[in-house]
């Protein structure tokens, strides 16, 4: 049968690496819609090259130049926020949402309302909204499938017949380009050294989350929501080959992993296949050539993105909401220029003590509650800068 497809977030690495997948399977698949930010070019392309049916650009003043490149292809072109919330409820069996930030909040809630398989490569839905978004999930019959790598890894080893048997939950972080940088030696850490990652291809964002590993940190509150697992049974352990990309440890004593290059079209390809499996191009894994794997725990005193996301966990409510804000919030000021790489860390947390509502129930409250995190930590970057 053919996969009704549409990818929220194509022109990103994770929409791009999807669409190499499903452009080499053609017979298999059908583009619903596809959407970017702002990228009418690599957008309009994707679009006539898949045959989808619609596109949409979110910066509605891109509208225009979108609607000029796909005159006369038959790709219906619409522009706007609300489009890419219309589009994620069109009823497509398999939904990849892969736009970043809280951006993606909405879209991601349209798509699972729709009722279809999502697989989610957008960490701040689950972050920001984890008890509001399984809810939905549930209400409404969706079936979400984790993206991430860790998570994806964790996905394929857990025996969810049987919870109870599981003990810990592992996931492994590459460590980022900083892993055995000296603490005073980060302070002059640049945007483009941060986000230069030594394993994977990903966009700026991410990979200064990587290098900072607040992106573990998150992880780990995604985890949270995603498994039937009690916030203290996730760990975490530091494993900068990136082959073994999570572990699944039982109670007699079995750990299964799942392992592989550091490909992302391997984790997606799962879940455009799931619950069958598909060929991709990634090149096959030689252990003889690793060698060895090797493992470490993470330092939290050179990394206090990762012990302030694991307080967080542990506290819940509105807590990673808030969390997840003002990192956007440092991290963009760090990639323009205005803050130092330790900062990033450092606003986090001044955000987190100045603010603490009660935990919400609706996505409405979370977006709220966004909103006002990020206005603190903006605050923040201000006496930071001054």
């Amino acid at each position: 049968m053919v996969k009704r497809v549409t990818v929220l977030g194509a022109t990103g690495s994770v929409g791009t690496s999807t669409l190499d997948l499903i452009e080499r399977n053609p017979h298999a698949f059908e583009v619903v819609a596809l959407t970017a930010n702002r990228d009418v070019e690599k957008l309009a392309a994707a679009a006539i090259r898949t045959r989808a049916r619609c596109a949409v650009v979110a910066d509605e003043t891109r509208l225009p130049a979108l609607q000029e490149r796909l005159a006369g292809t038959g790709v219906e072109p619409m522009g706007g926020a609300h489009s890419v919330c219309d589009v994620a409820r069109m009823g497509a069996d398999w939904t990849m949402a892969a736009i970043v930030g809280s951006a993606g909040l909405k879209p991601v809630m349209a798509a699972l309302e729709a009722g279809g398989t999502v697989a989610l490569a957008n960490k701040e839905s689950l972050v920001s909204a984890g008890e509001v978004m399984m809810a939905a999930a549930r209400a409404h019959g969706a079936t979400l499938l984790p993206v991430d790598s860790e998570h994806n890894a964790v996905f394929q080893c857990l025996d969810r017949t049987a919870p109870r048997g599981v003990r810990r939950i592992i996931l492994t972080a590459s460590g980022g380009p900083f892993r055995s940088t000296p603490k005073d030696a980060m302070r002059g850490i640049t945007p483009a050294q941060a986000v230069a990652h030594p394993n994977w291809s990903m966009g700026a964002k991410i990979s200064v989350d990587s290098a900072t590993m607040m992106n573990k940190g998150l992880e780990l509150i995604e985890a949270f929501h995603l498994f039937p697992v009690a916030a203290d049974q996730l760990a975490v352990l530091v494993h900068a080959q990136s082959v073994v990309h999570s572990m699944v440890e039982y109670v007699d004593g079995s750990v299964l992993a799942q392992l592989g290059t550091p490909d992302m079209r391997t984790p997606i390809a799962y879940a455009l296949a799931w619950p069958e499996r598909m060929e991709t191009p990634c090149p096959p894994l030689d252990l003889a050539a690793v060698g060895r794997l090797e493992f470490e725990n993470p330092d939290l005193d050179r990394f206090p993105a990762l012990g302030l996301a694991m307080e967080v966990l542990k506290a819940g409510g509105a807590r990673p909401a808030i969390l997840n804000a003002a990192n956007e919030v440092a991290v963009a000021a760090f990639l323009a220029g205005r803050i130092g790489f330790l900062e990033i860390a450092a606003i986090s947390a001044d955000t987190l003590s100045r603010y603490d509502p009660a935990a919400p129930e609706t996505l409405d409250a979370v977006l709220a509650i966004d909103e006002e995190a990020r206005y603190f930590a903006a605050e923040r970057v201000k006496d930071c800068v001054a």
